[in-house]
């Protein structure tokens, strides 16, 4: 077994955070590019956000596909083998000659990038050390969020300058580069032991988690506030392309940055969590977020971006409590009811613009606020039925 702080341990943990990196770039780099996509291809907003939608909502399929497979074939060649075809598959949506070749390709590169956050973390649970594991999990953590800001980030600013082709083949060039120091420092497994895959015994543990109320309370809140976290930012590269702002992609990539608040609420969820019960703290994230919304109501850029960074903060505090909420209350099938929250967590994703949609067409921002809080409203609930329940059980 690997031990904390050794050379396998790092080579390990920058293979496997490189990895979920290249992950994340792959996934939202199309983000601040959706209103060029959307003239380019002459489509509704609607529509255009599909190619966010397709990707996150197969995404959100593959993990129950990967996880299980991997128990019985192994982690590492799942792992090398998606990262490659998502690669691939971002040099091919350059290529992409109609709306809908770019909308089943997404489709596809989004069900492989889930190949690696379906067992990276079963990887670590094979080869390190139990000690080892904590600061190993919180750096490739870390790398999601580092990798959804570079895409953006990286995906607009190439796009101004180049067009979205462009971005497209930036992205592909990357996750190959990248692809071929990850396939070199991954350390060969040893600790892997193959078992054959039970289908009813998986589905038996799936059944039981739903039927877990304190399990089925923290799925809902993780999928309707991802829902509408994650589909105001592309609502907002609407409204902001748009007079009087007027912003291009390079600087709606920039817009992205205020996930760096995200990071913050993450790292104090755990001294949060110290005072107040893990549900308390869910409410405050909400609460939050629901405030932060309303900022983003205004006229100015600088409230708007303010309004964006709260809502990061207050949404990445409620997720992390409701990550390790599931943790400690599946009673049994701990990796299953993890993926579980994730299926959850990325179909809202997937299934926000259907949502938003209808407000933003009647109501423009405003009624994607209206819309968001409507949706917040019932998570606030949840969350307030968890605290309750809690303390009674306390």
């Amino acid at each position: 077994m690997i031990q904390a702080r050794t050379r396998a341990w790092w080579r390990a943990t920058i293979a496997l955070s490189l990895g979920s990196f290249l992950v994340f770039i792959n996934l939202y780099a199309p983000q601040p590019l959706l209103p060029e996509l959307r003239e380019a291809y002459g489509v509704s907003t609607l529509a255009v956000g599909l190619v966010m939608s397709v990707a996150t909502l197969a995404l959100a399929a593959s993990l129950l596909v990967f996880g299980p497979l991997s128990d019985a074939i192994g982690r590492a060649a799942i792992m090398r083998l998606t990262l490659l075809t998502a690669g691939v598959l971002s040099l091919g949506l350059a290529l992409a000659p109609s709306f809908e070749a770019l909308l089943v390709l997404r489709g596809v590169q989004g069900f492989v990038l889930g190949g690696l956050p379906a067992v990276a973390i079963a990887w670590m649970g094979d080869e390190f050390e139990p000690s080892a594991m904590l600061p190993a999990v919180g750096l490739y953590i870390g790398a999601n969020s580092l990798g959804g800001i570079s895409g953006r980030v990286v995906g607009g600013a190439v796009g101004e300058v180049a067009g979205s082709s462009a971005s497209f083949l930036t992205v592909g060039a990357i996750t190959l580069v990248g692809l071929a120091v990850f396939w070199k420092l991954l350390p060969v497994s040893r600790g892997f032991t193959p078992r054959p895959f039970e289908l009813r015994g998986a589905l038996a543990d799936l059944v039981g988690h739903l039927r877990n109320p304190l399990l089925l309370a923290a799925y809902l809140l993780g999928g309707l506030n991802f829902l509408i976290f994650i589909n105001q930012y592309s609502y907002l590269t609407f409204r902001l392309a748009q007079a009087p702002f007027g912003l291009g992609p390079s600087v709606l990539g920039l817009i992205f940055l205020t996930y760096l608040g995200g990071t913050l609420g993450s790292s104090l969820s755990g001294r949060l969590a110290r005072r107040l019960s893990p549900p308390a703290c869910m409410v405050l994230g909400i609460l939050i977020l629901m405030g932060g919304t309303l900022v983003t109501l205004a006229g100015s850029l600088a409230l708007i971006v303010l309004g964006l960074t709260i809502n990061s903060f207050g949404f990445f505090l409620a997720h992390a409590m409701v990550s390790s909420w599931v943790g400690r209350h599946a009673g049994q099938a701990r990796g299953s009811a993890s993926a579980l929250y994730l299926v959850f967590y990325y179909s809202g994703a997937s299934l926000g613009a259907f949502w938003l949609e209808p407000f933003w067409q009647t109501g423009a921002w405003p009624g994607v606020v209206v819309g968001s809080w409507l949706v917040l409203g019932i998570t606030l609930g949840v969350a307030v039925w968890l605290w309750r329940r809690q303390e009674s059980v306390g």
